[in-house]
C-alpha cells in the first residue's frame, strides 16, 4: 500500500493522544490544533446528537480560524441503558461505573465532522459500536482502578490498554471505541480528494 498523498492541508482539532495514534497509524499527514470549545455549552440532547453536535462544534471552531484546512473534529461517549457515562474522577466514580459495566452490553459512540470553510465543505456522523465486558469482580475492579488507566477515559476503560482484558466481544468498529471512526474517516477523506490511496 502506497503512503497517501496529502493534498490539502489537513487539521486534527483535538488534543486525544489516542485519535492522534489512530491517524497515524492511517497513514494521514496533519497538524494537531486542539479545540477551545466548551463542552459544557452544547445542549444535551440524545447521545447519539451530543457526541455529533459536539464533533460538529470542535471542527467549526478550528474551521473559522483555519478557513482553508481540512479538519477533523470528533467526541466519544459511552452510554449503557440511556445513562451517558462521562470521565471519572474519583475511584468512587471509576468504581461504580465499572460495576455498571460488568457483564453488560454497552454503546460506544464517536461523533465525527469533516468540514472546509473554503470549499463549503460540511460533513457530520456518529458512528455506533456495541461492546460487551465480562462480568468483573471486586478484586479485578479495585486492580485495574488502582492502575489509574480508568481516569480521563469515557466510561472509566480504555480499550486500548490494560482495559483490553475486561472486554468480552466488541461488534463494530475496534477504533471507534478507542476514539475515532478510522476506516469511516479515512473512506470520506478519500471520497472528497483530501487525500489518495
Amino acid at each position: 500500500m502506497t503512503e497517501p498523498l496529502l493534498r490539502n492541508g489537513l487539521i486534527l482539532a483535538s488534543k486525544s493522544p489516542r485519535r492522534r495514534d489512530l491517524l497515524n497509524q492511517a497513514g494521514l499527514t496533519f497538524a494537531v490544533i486542539p479545540s477551545a470549545v466548551d463542552e459544557s455549552s452544547v445542549p444535551m440532547t440524545s447521545p447519539e446528537e451530543y457526541v455529533r453536535l459536539l464533533a460538529e462544534a470542535k471542527a467549526g471552531e478550528i474551521a473559522e480560524r483555519y478557513p482553508e484546512k481540512w479538519v477533523i473534529g470528533a467526541d466519544t461517549i459511552v452510554v449503557i441503558q440511556n445513562t451517558v457515562l462521562g470521565k471519572p474522577r474519583t475511584k468512587d466514580e471509576a468504581r461504580l461505573m465499572l460495576k455498571s459495566l460488568s457483564g453488560n452490553t454497552h454503546k460506544v459512540l464517536t461523533g465525527y465532522c469533516i468540514c472546509c470553510k473554503a470549499a463549503q465543505h460540511f460533513f457530520c456522523e456518529t458512528v455506533e459500536t456495541r461492546v460487551v465486558f465480562k462480568p468483573l469482580s471486586k478484586a479485578e475492579i479495585d486492580w485495574y482502578i488502582n492502575t489509574e488507566e480508568p481516569f480521563d477515559k469515557a466510561g472509566g476503560y480504555a480499550a486500548q490498554g490494560l482495559g483490553t482484558i475486561l472486554i468480552k466481544r466488541v461488534d463494530g468498529s475496534y477504533t471507534n471505541v478507542v476514539g475515532l471512526p478510522v476506516c469511516e474517516v479515512v473512506d470520506y477523506l478519500v471520497k472528497v480528494g483530501v487525500v489518495q490511496r
